[in-house]
């Protein structure tokens, strides 16, 4: 017998678009919308595998727009985005075709301990970044891209703090700073939610009912959130980053209880 499938009003409806803004602003800085999106979404009473679904058809919305913001606050690097995009993109469906294969609960201790670290890394970094090269060399775009593929390939598989790891790993790495290391990740961000929402609606588990409201929160969000990057600059994406990572290690580690 078919599980029936949750119906809410429009109160729910509003509150579940008020949440999609709240995430699209906080995800557009520093990842980790889904820490607010996924738990509003099984409140709602959807089961853990419409919740992923349409959190996934939500959120996809929230990252192209900050994606479009960025680009027009001239962040993001037209010639590491198209190594990152592809790359990102291939990364999440070889993630998602692991997701039966590996456990995913084997990777909470790891994830936890590397949130940990993110917070420690954004919160204690300090002086200027290092200046951008004019024409990215290709040791450059072969790591940004090794980024992308990797990070892209966790988001698939599991995903907590894809954002943040994009974040610190192009600050780390490529010296970037955070708000053009918050750029960057979102074109990895958007390739990999673009990848998982199209393995979603195939297998129809995203609610599009729901997710849809949800959305127009997402784009709003999204907008608000790298325009904020933008104009308030590194100061403002470092307290976000270290407070996500420290909220998404904190959860984790709750679910980790017995």
């Amino acid at each position: 017998m078919p599980i029936p499938l949750p119906d809410p009003g429009l109160l729910e409806i509003a509150l579940l678009a008020a949440v999609g803004l709240v995430a699209g602003t906080v995800d557009a800085i520093a990842g980790g919308g889904g820490l607010l999106t996924l738990p509003a979404l099984l409140w709602a009473g959807l089961p853990p595998h419409l919740a992923l679904g349409t959190n996934k058809g939500q959120s996809v919305f929230g990252s192209f727009a900050a994606l479009v913001r960025f680009t027009g606050g001239g962040l993001v690097d037209g010639r590491r985005a198209r190594i990152t995009f592809p790359l990102g993109l291939a990364g999440s469906l070889a993630g998602a075709a692991l997701v039966l294969e590996v456990p995913a609960g084997a990777l909470r201790p790891i994830v936890v301990a590397l949130l940990a670290f993110a917070a420690a890394f954004v919160g204690l970094r300090r002086g200027p970044p290092r200046a951008p090269d004019a024409a990215p060399g290709r040791r450059s775009l072969a790591i940004a891209g090794a980024v992308a593929l990797a990070i892209g390939a966790y988001d698939g598989f599991f995903g907590p703090g894809t954002g943040t790891f994009l974040i610190v790993a192009f600050v780390g790495l490529l010296g970037d700073g955070l708000a053009r290391a918050s750029a960057s990740a979102k074109v990895v961000n958007f390739a990999s939610n673009l990848a998982a929402v199209g393995l979603f609606a195939a297998r129809g588990v995203v609610i599009w009912k729901i997710a849809v409201p949800m959305a127009a929160g997402q784009l709003l969000g999204g907008l608000l959130g790298a325009h904020l990057a933008i104009r308030r600059g590194d100061g403002l994406v470092r307290r976000v980053v270290v407070a996500v990572a420290l909220a998404a290690a904190v959860k984790l580690a709750w679910d980790m209880r017995g």
